[in-house]
């Protein structure tokens, strides 16, 4: 399966409190964190759901 980095670009400090906790879950941190994930449909969600707040290469 095709695989997609994920970076972290704003801060979650007015965001609800499932929008930190898909950060967390996505291991996303700090800003400027990047990580590498499988592209599978539970990602995709997760990313779509604070596609505000990443950017994703």
């Amino acid at each position: 399966m095709a695989t997609i980095k994920i970076q972290k670009v704003r801060s979650t400090i007015k965001c609800s409190k499932n929008q930190k906790l898909t950060m967390q879950a996505l291991g996303l941190r700090k800003i400027d964190d990047v990580v590498e994930h499988e592209a599978t449909p539970q990602i995709l969600g997760m990313v779509a759901k604070v596609n505000h707040l990443v950017k994703v290469f």
